[in-house]
């Protein structure tokens, strides 16, 4: 709600502006007869009302800059989760002591493939990608493809922080 209260307010003046510049010209052309203002009053609303439009199109502008930086933040965030997590594949496909052909189809497992789609990618028999995934689940210690991505993601949300000082560590160096 904090963020929303700008947007809210920046919104309420530039739709009070609007009206009055509207009011005016349509009373004008439909004829409409309204207490007549001086000069100097108008003046002052006609001021009061292009200031508020230009603070508006102002502080629209400064917000759009703070998004597209909290976009650009989240974006390398997520950068370096990426790198942390991929970090963390080498690190537990090393000690598995993975073939590379075994490295490539954990990978491809990992990310969702069907035995199908990972033997087509490979240019191998699904029989192959089986007997390959096998080798890996034992090497691995887990009976099947869920449990092996349950392995990446309880290192990754474990609470002793060696991930999270990677990605910090990965952070200073930016």
């Amino acid at each position: 709600m904090r963020r929303a209260a700008p947007i809210i307010a920046i919104f309420v003046v530039q739709a009070l502006c609007a009206v009055f510049f509207v009011s005016d010209i349509l009373s004008s052309v439909l004829g409409i007869r309204t207490t007549p203002v001086s000069w100097e009053m108008r003046e002052l609303m006609e001021i009061g009302a292009a200031i508020g439009l230009i603070l508006g199109v102002l502080l629209g502008g400064l917000m759009l800059r703070r998004a597209l930086r909290d976009r650009n933040r989240a974006e390398e965030q997520l950068r370096r989760a990426s790198a942390a997590f991929m970090d963390l594949l080498q690190e537990r496909f090393a000690e598995w002591a993975l073939t590379p052909s075994e490295r490539d189809v954990a990978l491809f497992a990992i990310k969702g493939m069907s035995t199908a789609e990972i033997a087509a990618l490979r240019s191998t028999s699904e029989g192959t990608v089986k007997a390959q995934t096998n080798a890996i689940y034992r090497k691995a210690g887990v009976t099947g493809r869920p449990q092996l991505l349950s392995l990446f993601i309880d290192d990754l949300m474990r609470d002793d922080g060696a991930v999270r000082a990677a990605v910090s560590h990965t952070g200073d160096a930016a």
